[in-house]
């Protein structure tokens, strides 16, 4: 009997530190590589979609680029900006398809700026889209193709609707 409680003790520590060794090996995983054209990004359950695209603008230096992308989000929030108020009304979306996923980035006073607009699509088949505040990868992966630029792109906020501008470099 004692036998039989030691090994299944044993077995079940096994599987504790192989779960362990599976958790950190997959946080290992990289999760971008450099392309001709710019970057791209295979993210996994649970990365924060815009905390590591704005990541890879720091790590890498990127000027400027403009992104594409598809995969599975555990949560998608989308905003509707209300030109009354000037702020986004938020709304969450939970286990949908990224449909297509696609945005800006540049700088604003000194720090990366996302500007990411998306579809998204439930189980159901019913699709929803917009501004995406914030976006959380769900089971499986989502895949981001990143093409930069050369030139630097700054965005400023602008009057009267406290809109954050992409400002472009003028041509002489």
């Amino acid at each position: 009997m004692k036998r039989s409680i030691y090994k299944i003790i044993c077995i079940l520590l096994l599987l504790a530190v192989g779960s362990v060794q599976a958790q950190k090996k997959d946080s290992d995983k990289c999760r971008y590589t450099k392309t001709p054209q710019g970057y791209l990004m295979v993210l996994r359950e649970g990365d924060n979609v815009l905390n590591l695209l704005e990541g890879l603008a720091k790590e890498e230096k990127i000027s400027a680029a403009y992104f594409t992308g598809i995969g599975f989000a555990q949560e998608a929030v989308f905003g509707f900006y209300d030109f009354e108020k000037k702020k986004f009304n938020p709304k969450s979306f939970y286990k949908v398809e990224m449909g297509s996923l696609t945005g800006s980035l540049a700088w604003k006073e000194g720090s990366p700026s996302l500007h990411i607009h998306g579809v998204a699509t439930d189980k159901d088949f019913n699709a929803f889209g917009g501004h995406i505040l914030a976006l959380t990868v769900g089971t499986g992966s989502m895949e981001i193709y990143i093409t930069t630029y050369n030139e630097k792109l700054e965005r400023k906020t602008e009057q009267p609707l406290n809109a954050n501008v992409l400002q472009l470099p003028c041509i002489q």
